[in-house]
């Protein structure tokens, strides 16, 4: 019953409605006879159940009208389902990457783009994950696969388009392409296959309360990974401009990318951020620099 009330107030809170705001409260099923059940739920809403319409008929008339909807014999009439915990994929550092948020509705379709991390990447790995928590090993795993063969190209540079199918039967389809080479795969999924009732409820109350500490360990690692491009795209900067830069140049550009590295080692987000800043404010000079004199080497003898 403590689960029960939990997810009455989670429902609440999504539809930004109060108690007082619900003029009746309809429970199906046959636990709900229960007087027990009957008498929290009432003591929670601040009004008695309507308890006019039969628990277990109320059922099995929706899943009759469901039934017709998905056959196609019903037009004038709608039954709206929805996902009951978040779907995403797994991204640099084990982060959760939420494409298909809870209370999505069903049927529906959600994309987003994404790239490589390692210059000339081949293969590229898809976990799909389901869950509230913004680390990947907290929620469920639900599959993965490989999108192969990507022509190599420096990091950053592929297009990988993942999107995300669910259809009425809730069965999810997961669609990787790559825009440049057109490549694409896919796999099915059944999200809630395996898992219970009971088992959601626990899955949504322990990422409310965990809520804060994720939010924490989400920033340290966002923090890093930019920190950690930055640090690669820093390191091929002077490699290319070697030329043009100066010695000091060099050495005050080295000494900050290490100052950067020694800042991911740690676990605030703030330090990190710091030596970010502090990094861009210095280069970003130069990096204008560097631009001017690439450009003027390109158009060099022409004529626009």
């Amino acid at each position: 019953m403590d689960r029960t009330i939990a997810c009455c107030k989670n429902a609440l809170r999504d539809a930004k409605v109060t108690t007082a705001e619900i003029e009746n409260v309809i429970m199906v099923g046959g636990s709900t006879r229960t007087p027990y059940v009957k008498n929290r739920v009432a003591q929670f809403f601040e009004k008695p159940v309507f308890d006019s319409l039969h628990p277990d008929e109320v059922v099995a008339l929706g899943a009759a009208i469901q039934a017709d909807i998905l056959a196609g014999n019903q037009k004038d009439l709608l039954l709206l389902d929805i996902t009951p915990l978040s779907l995403g994929i797994e991204t640099v550092g084990g982060l959760m990457d939420v494409i298909v948020p809870r209370n999505s509705k069903i049927p529906s379709k959600a994309g987003r783009q994404y790239t490589t991390s390692v210059d000339g990447q081949k293969n590229l790995k898809i976990s799909v994950f389901q869950g509230e928590r913004d680390l990947v090993e907290h929620n469920r795993k639900l599959g993965e696969f490989i999108l192969r063969d990507i022509p190599p190209m420096p990091a950053g540079l592929p297009k990988i388009d993942i999107q995300f199918i669910i259809n009425a039967d809730g069965i999810l389809t997961v669609r990787a392409r790559e825009l440049r080479s057109n490549l694409e795969t896919q796999v099915e999924i059944k999200p809630t296959y395996g898992i219970s009732e009971e088992e959601m409820a626990l899955m949504l109350i322990d990422s409310i309360q965990n809520a804060e500490s994720d939010m924490k360990v989400r920033g340290v690692l966002e923090a890093r990974n930019e920190a950690n491009n930055l640090l690669l795209s820093g390191q091929k900067f002077l490699q290319q401009n070697d030329a043009i830069l100066s010695e000091e140049e060099k050495m005050v550009t080295n000494a900050l990318l290490n100052e950067l590295l020694e800042a991911t080692k740690t676990e605030d987000k703030d330090v990190i951020h710091r030596a970010i800043e502090t990094l861009n404010l210095y280069t970003t000079p130069l990096a204008h620099r560097a631009l001017d004199s690439n450009i003027r080497a390109a158009m060099a003898g022409k004529k626009i």
